[in-house]
């Protein structure tokens, strides 16, 4: 068994708390995710997964333009 064993569940619950923030409308949910993201990242090139790199990437990709998006809306409704 790999030693990072634990990475990928700890990895999985900041996605999970994400997505938790996210339904509570906080804008800087995403920012979390994108953070997130960027462990998968150093994640998949140490255990050699390299798949995740392509999904992390849209991820991020999706975070950010979500972080942008929330900021205008939380401004705007202040």
């Amino acid at each position: 068994m790999n030693d990072l064993w634990w990475a990928s569940w700890v990895l999985a619950a900041f996605g999970i708390a994400t997505m938790f923030f996210a339904g509570q409308r906080k804008w800087w949910a995403w920012c979390i995710g994108i953070i997130t993201e960027t462990l998968w990242i150093g994640y998949s090139i140490v255990t050699e997964q390299y798949g995740f790199i392509v999904a992390a990437l849209a991820y991020m990709v999706v975070y950010f333009k979500n972080t942008i998006s929330w900021k205008k809306i939380d401004a705007y409704e202040a």
